[in-house]
C-alpha cells in the first residue's frame, strides 16, 4: 500500500518548527539536508541561507512529516493561505489529547477537541508556524 508523506514549506523556520514537532510527536530525524550541504560550483548558497533547512523529515507511525526553507529568490511562502491540512488518526482520546494540546500550544484554536457530531472525537487548529492539523479518534474503528 501507499503511503502519504505531507511535505511543509517554511520562510526559513523549518528546523525550529521541526524540533517542535519532534518534542510533541517524539522519535529523531531521519534525515537534515542544509543548503550548505549541497553548495557547489553549479549551485551557489547565500551565506544567510546556508544553514537553512534543504530537507528535513520526522518519521511519525510508518509515515514522515517532511519540510524545507524556501530559498529567498522563490519568494515568500504565505503563511496565512490555506495549505491544506494534516490530519492525524489518533489510536486513543488520550493520544489525541497528547497531539492536539501539544501541537496547538501557541497556535490558533478552530475547533476544539471534543466529541464530534459525526460520532469521532475531533479538534482543528492552526499552530504557531500557521500550519493546520485535525486530529481524530474513531473508537468505532
Amino acid at each position: 500500500m501507499a503511503s502519504i508523506n505531507p511535505h511543509i514549506n517554511f520562510n526559513g523556520n523549518a528546523e525550529e518548527a521541526f524540533n517542535f514537532y519532534r518534542s510533541v510527536f517524539g522519535g529523531e530525524f531521519t534525515k537534515i539536508i542544509r543548503f550548505k550541504d549541497l553548495a557547489n560550483d553549479n549551485f551557489q548558497v547565500a551565506e544567510h541561507e546556508a544553514d537553512k533547512m534543504m530537507h528535513i523529515a520526522l518519521p511519525i507511525g510508518g509515515n514522515f512529516l517532511m519540510g524545507n526553507d524556501v530559498p529567498e529568490i522563490l519568494g515568500r511562502t504565505n503563511e496565512n493561505e490555506n495549505r491544506s491540512k494534516i490530519v492525524i488518526n489518533a489510536e486513543s482520546k488520550p493520544e489525541a489529547d497528547h497531539l492536539f494540546n501539544g501541537l496547538s500550544e501557541g497556535g490558533n484554536i478552530e475547533m476544539p477537541i471534543n466529541d464530534s457530531p459525526w460520532g469521532t472525537y475531533f479538534g482543528m487548529f492552526r499552530d504557531k508556524y500557521g500550519i493546520e492539523w485535525m486530529i481524530e479518534f474513531d473508537g468505532a474503528a
